[in-house]
């Protein structure tokens, strides 16, 4: 998603006392990141330096605190009625896509204007709910209160925030999962997964928003500090 482009991105004026902070803040702090203001969150914006982490994520792997993006789950009846209320939400076929797969789509008003872009997964064994959503962090109140508000009955979202989100990108990113035990071969582009990253237990998806190879680790928010010292440690 596009809130990875934090350097690029306006920094609106805010004390650090009125930003949320995700479950890998301590961490950023203990690493020695340049911290900003980022969409209400107290965030990293570099650590060695722009032009360094550009290029570990070109040629190496890159790991990536996305955990104030916004993740949710829909559920329903069945999963046919759920993908009707996202299509009357949002362009694409979602009743076509088929069980762990991945659509990039448009949060739409009522009159078709963009009020934000996210990923849908529709869900599968061992991922939760009938479909999943991650949507930009700056947006996901409004995003979340505005599909509630235009779900039929029965169609219900729950939003996840006891979980947090690491995006692991780059040519590297297999084989860092690799060292974690997690074999991702057989994994194409745009699917997702449950998945067991070294004793930590989440899903993950082989997407992401660098124009690299990568993968995005949903964990409960709990794990996810072990679980990135496991990946820079072991993971490369």
């Amino acid at each position: 998603m596009r809130e990875s482009a934090l350097a690029d991105a306006p920094i609106p004026p805010a004390s650090t006392a009125e930003l949320a902070r995700t479950p890998l803040h301590a961490l950023h702090r203990a690493l020695g990141a340049r911290m900003v203001p980022f969409a209400g969150y107290d965030m990293p914006v570099q650590y060695e330096g722009i032009l360094a982490e550009h290029l570990a994520v070109r040629t190496g792997v890159g790991l990536f605190d996305v955990s104030h993006m916004g993740q949710a789950v829909l559920e329903g009846p069945d999963a046919e009625t759920v993908a009707r209320a996202l299509e009357a939400l949002m362009p694409g076929d979602f009743l076509g896509l088929a069980p762990g797969r991945l659509r990039y789509s448009m949060l739409l008003t009522e009159e078709g204007g963009i009020l934000d872009d996210l990923m849908v997964t529709r869900g599968m064994e061992g991922l939760p709910g009938h479909y999943l959503l991650v949507v930009n962090a700056a947006c996901k109140g409004a995003d979340f209160a505005h599909i509630e508000a235009r779900l039929p009955a029965g169609v219900r979202l729950t939003r996840l925030d006891d979980r947090a989100l690491l995006a692991l990108q780059g040519p590297g990113a297999e084989a860092a999962l690799a060292r974690l035990g997690t074999d991702a071969s057989a994994m194409t582009f745009m699917s997702a997964a449950p998945g067991r990253f070294g004793r930590t237990k989440g899903w993950f998806s082989r997407s992401g928003y660098t124009g690299e190879d990568g993968f995005e680790l949903s964990v409960p928010a709990e794990a996810a500090e072990g679980l990135a010292r496991a990946l820079i440690e072991e993971g490369g």
